[in-house]
């Protein structure tokens, strides 16, 4: 028996990293239906990488007209990338070298034109930086759901971080609102963050950060990454529990400063490098405690709850909006 499409229909929610790049069709509940990963190709070029959104859309668009037995129409496309974007334009302001000559592509006019037979007319491209989709994610469906307001920080490779206020994205005059990976921060000094200047958050309290504070403690050089620096830590490894304590406290600094400025209702906080454990959590709230005004210091700091469906779920949040 062939099943009924939604009569509200399809829309083909995009998560770009510079790794993989992840795909589903979601309904008007926003939950991905099947999720597709293929690499980016971020070094190949924007052409790459439209590519391999366009053959992950053709895929599941294939698998959905079986299901359903007749060509499904997507109501509109929603894109959360690396990199800085203009959510209002569609296009990539600046990026990591991670992907090749990413500044200044219009995504969401290129994506359109790859997809333009699936596309129901006037489907909005709606695109936004990555993290801003994960912290949409979590505040309509995950831990801050119910809130008016929240702070979402993603914490692996990099750190990254999303402000909704009032159930919008705050995005600033440069496309750059929330980026507390460039908060300078005490404690990173001694540390080259990914931009080129020294002392900010990333440095120290990002997953490569925390594996070079690390080293420069006189770790273990056999010891490559954070996983590592996790795993030596368990084994009683002294110097990678102070690396960690370090790298955790520098997190909770950085959320008490960025508590201070906007209060959020709740804080969540998703990625890799919270997951070490206990010993990175302690250490985190410690030090937000000791920084966080008297104000602040009941306001609820929690795992995120949606894992890596959150980007995928803020980015079909984000072209249903737009409709």
């Amino acid at each position: 028996m062939t099943a009924v499409a939604p009569s509200a229909g399809f829309v083909l929610a995009i998560d770009i990293g510079g790794t993989k790049t992840a795909a589903a069709l979601a309904g008007r509940d926003d939950v991905p239906q099947h999720t597709l990963v293929a690499p980016s190709r971020a070094g190949e070029g924007p052409d790459a990488v439209v590519e391999t959104v366009r053959l992950l859309a053709e895929r599941l668009l294939a698998a959905a007209d079986e299901r359903y037995g007749a060509m499904i129409t997507l109501a509109g496309v929603g894109i959360g990338t690396a990199g800085v974007v203009d959510a209002g334009t569609g296009t990539i302001v600046s990026s990591t070298d991670t992907f090749a000559d990413w500044p200044g592509t219009r995504l969401a006019d290129r994506v359109r034109a790859a997809l333009a037979e699936r596309l129901a007319d006037g489907a909005p491209i709606a695109v936004q930086n990555d993290v801003d989709a994960h912290a949409s994610g979590e505040f309509l469906h995950g831990a801050a759901a119910g809130a008016s307001s929240a702070l979402v920080v993603a914490v692996g490779t990099g750190v990254g971080a999303g402000v909704i206020v009032d159930g919008r994205p705050v995005r600033g005059a440069h496309h750059v609102g929330g980026e507390l990976a460039h908060l300078p921060i005490r404690g990173a000094e001694h540390l080259r963050c990914p931009c080129g200047r020294t002392g900010h958050l990333e440095a120290i309290g990002a997953g490569l950060g925390l594996h070079r504070h690390y080293l420069s403690l006189g770790g273990d050089p056999a010891v490559t990454d954070a996983r590592g620096v996790a795993a030596a830590a368990a084994g009683g490894d002294g110097r990678a529990v102070q690396a960690i304590a370090d790298s955790a406290a520098a997190v909770g600094r950085a959320l008490a400063g960025a508590a201070a400025l906007i209060d959020p209702e709740r804080i969540v906080i998703t990625g890799g490098v919270p997951q070490i454990g206990d010993a990175w959590w302690q250490a985190m709230l410690a030090a937000y405690r000791d920084d966080a005004i008297d104000a602040l210091q009941n306001t609820p700091i929690l795992p995120g709850a949606l894992g890596d469906d959150a980007p995928l779920r803020g980015a079909a949040a984000s072209a249903w909006r737009n409709r």
